[in-house]
């Protein structure tokens, strides 16, 4: 398959300002070299994405995730490393470059607040110089995927944050980018919205063969939609590769499930593991993987066991420790 986006060793440096006391102490620290620091973003992060996928671009706030999705956009020039989308230097600029990809930031509003959406279409159908025949047949299969036809000759201020999220979408894809740079697209929005535009992504995708770099703190949208996951934290590529690797990475532990038939002393079962949580007749114990087999064993033999299963960390779970750094818990 041919590579839709290069990055080798990309890093990007902010000069910040240290603060100061009072009006006095900011305006001074604005001129002096000697109170400027330098905030390392993000730093020497290496992938490569196909054509047609969809990988998920995980970390917590201040990972660096957004500074990068900006540096492939060509918002940002990078400090270092070398980029490449579509065979194009991003902060080029270039209008075929330009008319190729899209970058949608939750939230961010790029449609006229006080007049009809629309409106707002036909705009980007001038702007990107888009074919009366494309534009219709674009607008007609958008507004078909996401269900808004009774709402185009809404004015923008009336809409709901999940209905203005979608328009949102449609102005961005009316000129069918190959490349789509998903930042938050699902933020603010109930769970129903949340699915639905979801269900739009995955179907984008498929039919269109787009290649979609999501980011999202939610993690439904990230396991319905992306086989493959890059994860960054304090601007450092941690890991690259399937959602599903990352409890075997990172999971140092498996939780034993077990009823009982009668109450137990805990004391005793912690000596076999850790007990996350005891109401009876449900107990959860935390054991280290190499020893989860033994651990069952001893359970079924010394205690009260009726029913018993071996499960691995919730996803969610262990991605909140690789962002802390707590790998060994």
């Amino acid at each position: 398959m041919d590579k839709a986006i290069i990055v080798d060793h990309l890093s990007k440096n902010f000069v910040v300002n240290e603060g100061g006391k009072g009006i006095k102490d900011t305006i001074s620290n604005l001129f002096s070299k000697q109170n400027k620091k330098i905030v390392k973003a993000v730093k020497e992060i290496s992938f490569m994405i196909q054509k047609g996928e969809l990988v998920g671009f995980m970390g917590p706030n201040g990972a660096g995730k957004t500074t990068t999705m900006k540096m492939l956009s060509g918002l940002l020039y990078p400090t270092s490393g070398f980029i490449s989308v579509l065979d194009f230097d991003p902060f080029l600029k270039s209008r075929d470059f330009l008319k190729q990809i899209s970058l949608v930031m939750g939230q961010k509003n790029q449609l006229w607040w006080d007049l009809p959406v629309i409106n707002s279409f036909e705009f980007s159908k001038a702007v990107y110089e888009i074919k009366d025949k494309d534009y219709k047949k674009n607008l007609d299969e958008l507004v078909s995927l996401l269900g808004v036809s009774d709402l185009l000759n809404t004015p923008v201020r009336k809409l709901s944050l999940g209905q203005r999220m979608k328009m949102e979408l449609i102005a961005s894809l009316i000129y069918k980018p190959k490349v789509l740079f998903l930042d938050e697209p699902t933020i603010g929005l109930d769970l129903v919205a949340q699915q639905n535009l979801r269900d739009f992504i995955y179907e984008y995708n498929k039919k269109n063969e787009a290649t979609i770099l999501l980011t999202s703190h939610n993690m439904s949208d990230l396991s319905d939609l992306s086989r493959r996951v890059i994860i960054i934290n304090e601007g450092e590529l941690v890991f690259d590769g399937p959602l599903d690797e990352i409890t075997l990475k990172f999971a140092q532990e498996k939780i034993i499930k077990a009823t009982l038939s009668e109450e137990v002393d805990t004391k005793h079962i912690s000596e076999i593991g850790t007990v996350k949580k005891y109401t009876f007749p449900y107990i959860y114990i935390s054991v280290p993987r190499s020893t989860v087999t033994f651990a069952a064993a001893e359970l079924l033999q010394k205690f009260p066991v009726i029913d018993l299963n071996i499960e691995e960390l919730p996803i969610e779970d262990v991605v909140r420790k690789v962002f802390k750094g707590d790998l060994n818990k």
